[in-house]
């Protein structure tokens, strides 16, 4: 689940982490998906799938993952996040 497109939701716990991974606050989020702020934090409430709409999952994923997180499919042991992994430049 590492790319945007899929229709896999995103889970509460997913959004903690990876807001937690890049150092975002909620209202950095908010602003990045062009939501509001009590939306992230209705995201982030619930233990399991969030209770958002297809159209505001997709801008919190998109934001998430444009700043560098991956979403990692479940594979038996739940599904989580990650930053994705930097590329050294080459001088």
């Amino acid at each position: 689940m590492a790319q945007t497109g899929q229709s896999e939701l995103i889970h509460s716990p997913e959004v903690r982490a990876a807001r937690s991974l890049i150092r975002w606050t909620a209202d950095e989020l908010a602003a990045a998906s062009v939501l509001s702020v009590a939306t992230i934090r209705r995201a982030e409430l619930k233990e399991s799938e969030t209770a958002l709409t297809a159209a505001n999952d997709l801008a919190i994923r998109r934001a998430l993952e444009t700043a560098g997180v991956e979403f990692i499919d479940e594979n038996g042991g739940g599904p989580g996040v990650r930053l994705r992994k930097q590329h050294k430049k080459r001088t």
